[in-house]
């Protein structure tokens, strides 16, 4: 028997909150940590100096890769409580002309008007504010923000792909260290894009090439400023 939960269980779209801010926070680690370190690497001769400079990276941007996401998705929040707060005010004041954005709202998507209009009252009859929030405002349970969960998401995740460069710097020798962290690196990336499109239920050559591409020019340019402005420390 299909039920409404295995319908969704069978798409990807209830793992978007999530998905993002893990992939978001493990490429930035992987990508910021490793970038970190390939400057710091072209402008030192010490596995000491790059050890640092890595190790206070991953604490400063896990940290503030969480801290971050929970403001945003906080701010997005308050605008959801907000939006809702102002359409209960609405219905209360003229529900004849809710009734009638909503009936409009379901004429646009292809529903004769007589048919709109009936499904208007019944939904609103059972519901009045959730239909509202639902088709007007456009938030579900799915897309509705969570701050909690990304900004913990985004900060473990942004931890775990840091610490892998962070392992590069503490095995690799110091003499082109630099290739290592660039090697390493794209294979994590490669890792990070497959296990993402899996996941996601997308094109994993696609995301691959998206994250991979983005991550040698972030550690080219990290790599071309620490020869620019290099001092030997």
């Amino acid at each position: 028997m299909i039920t409404i939960d295995n319908y969704l269980d069978s798409h990807y779209i209830n793992r978007s909150n999530w998905l993002r801010a893990a992939v978001l926070g493990a490429n930035d680690g992987i990508i910021s940590i490793s970038s970190l370190a390939i400057g710091v690497a072209t402008a030192s001769t010490t596995k000491e100096s790059i050890l640092l400079a890595t190790i206070a990276g991953l604490v400063a941007g896990a940290l503030s890769m969480a801290a971050g996401e929970y403001v945003s998705v906080s701010s997005q929040t308050d605008i959801e409580k907000a939006d809702i707060e102002r359409e209960r005010q609405e219905l209360k004041e003229m529900p004849e002309n809710e009734l009638k954005i909503l009936a409009q709202i379901y004429e646009q998507r292809g529903v004769k008007k007589e048919t709109a209009l009936q499904v208007a009252k019944e939904l609103m009859e059972e519901d009045a504010l959730g239909a509202h929030i639902r088709d007007e405002l456009g938030i579900n349970e799915v897309s509705q923000a969570k701050p909690i969960q990304a900004a913990f998401t985004s900060g473990v995740a942004f931890t775990v792909g840091g610490f892998l460069p962070l392992l590069v710097t503490i095995f690799a020798p110091i003499l082109n260290i630099e290739y290592f962290l660039y090697g390493f690196t794209i294979l994590s990336l490669t890792i990070l894009g497959a296990v993402s499109a899996k996941t996601g239920g997308s094109s994993i050559p696609k995301a691959i090439m998206r994250i991979v591409v983005w991550g040698t020019i972030a550690m080219g340019l990290s790599a071309l400023v620490g020869y620019i402005f290099g001092v030997n420390v």
